[in-house]
């Protein structure tokens, strides 16, 4: 299975697709069918089935906006080093928890120099 880059375009009520690789253009009345209009102009002009082809839909210019692809994937990246760091956090937050429940701190206490409830602080420290 061949995959194909669309790029999409909205213009008033439509999305315009184009596919570059074949020199095609059609037309879409909701991203919901944009993927399957876009494979099926794929598979016409080729002549070729349409369980062979596979679309890559990217976003160009809607309206005034510009650059919608590479400004969802940064934010797609970004979602993903936040939840990460997230993890990292978690994970220290933990260590730190049991470090000082050795060190004999109170569960309040743990919950206070992590600026976490105290029922919080006893599950950091049971697990």
């Amino acid at each position: 299975m061949r995959t194909y880059t669309a790029i999409a375009s909205r213009e008033g009520r439509w999305w315009m697709i184009t596919v570059p690789e074949i020199d095609g253009v059609t037309q879409a009345r909701n991203l919901k069918e944009l993927k399957k209009m876009a494979q099926e102009l794929i598979a016409v002009t080729l002549d070729v089935p349409l369980c062979e082809v596979d679309v890559d839909v990217r976003f160009g210019r809607v309206g005034d906006v510009e650059c919608v692809s590479q400004r969802a994937d940064a934010i797609q990246s970004e979602r993903e080093q936040a939840r990460q760091l997230e993890r990292q956090v978690a994970e220290e937050q933990t260590q730190l928890a049991h470090e000082l429940a050795k060190a004999n701190v109170t569960v309040r206490d743990i919950g206070s120099i992590l600026g976490v409830s105290h029922q919080r602080a006893q599950q950091l420290v049971s697990h």
